[in-house]
């Protein structure tokens, strides 16, 4: 019997610096959309049920556009991201504009959520052979546990020749479980790969073989509960500055490891990443699309 898990699509950020809603940006030879293929990989590798964070106000625009589409093949369930969902006895500063960050979205599927799940980014596209060992490593855990999983992918294979990109450089041991994880700036100026702490720690060289983090997580409803009492620390520790931090998911993951409460076993994938951080990144993006339909990776028309 195959075990239940869900996809958790982060869909609520508002590309700035690719200038639009970048998620819905037609991709593929018949408008398909990154999403598009998130899922289809994602049903493919045996994944049964799809939330997705959004803002409440792009909830139309989604179902007619990516909603439309998917909800036929496999259970879509949509979550909001909203400003004001906050643990209680704290309040919004009122200069706060944006959400909180990565956590805070996890966060607000926790009523969605009631089995292991992968959590992805909306406009990465991660390669089938990530969604396979996904949802491999899904299977295999219990619903309680506090292991949880990560992705892992060569730095060298997720950069982009229009700029910088955030990654969590990773420091893995042995047995492949995660040791520490820095959120970082990497950009690869004359074959050298540099990636800039965003905690302001200094700059270090990175290697093309180097792992790193796409927000490719695995996780089971544990991370809820320990992601609340994460938020609450955040509060307590940036309350000079909660007009602008922000609170990211893959921090929540480094303090739990730290202090012993859950471990991260890292999936190596050889998949290379494709993604829009920057406008000019999509023509990249769509001829690798083109040659994975050319090879008949996908049909044509995908959902036909």
């Amino acid at each position: 019997m195959k075990k239940d898990a869900t996809l958790l699509i982060l869909a609520a950020g508002m590309g700035s610096r690719f200038g639009g809603l970048k998620q819905i940006e037609p991709m593929g030879p018949n408008g398909e959309f990154i999403i598009d293929y998130s899922v289809y990989d994602a049903i493919k590798a045996g994944f049964n049920k799809i939330v997705f964070i959004i803002k409440k106000e792009n909830y139309e625009l989604f179902k007619e556009t990516i909603g439309r589409r998917i909800e036929p093949h496999i259970k879509v369930e949509y979550a909001f991201q909203e400003l004001s969902n906050i643990p209680e006895g704290y309040s919004v500063p009122k200069d706060r504009i944006k959400p909180w960050g990565t956590a805070h979205a996890v966060w607000c599927a926790k009523d969605y959520i009631h089995e292991p799940f992968a959590m992805i980014n909306a406009d990465d596209f991660y390669g089938r052979d990530a969604y396979i060992k996904a949802y491999e490593f899904l299977s295999n855990i219990d619903k309680e546990s506090s292991e949880f999983g990560m992705i892992g992918y060569k730095v060298a294979n997720t950069l982009t020749e229009n700029g910088s990109v955030k990654r969590g450089v990773c420091e893995v041991d042995n047995d492949n479980y995660l040791l520490n994880i820095t959120e970082s700036k990497i950009e690869k100026i004359d074959g050298v790969i540099t990636a800039s702490p965003l905690d302001g720690r200094d700059s270090f060289e990175v290697k093309e073989n180097d792992t790193v983090s796409m927000n490719f997580l695995l996780f089971t409803p544990k991370i809820f509960e320990y992601i609340e009492e994460g938020f609450v620390n955040f509060f307590d520790m940036n309350k000079d500055n909660l007009d602008k931090c922000e609170f990211y998911i893959p921090n929540v993951l480094d303090d739990l490891i730290h202090n012993n409460k859950a471990k991260c076993q890292v999936i190596e994938t050889s998949a290379n990443w494709h993604g829009v951080t920057y406008k000019e990144d999509t023509p990249n993006v769509k001829a690798a699309i083109k040659n994975l339909v050319d090879t008949n990776i996908y049909n044509n028309n995908l959902w036909s």
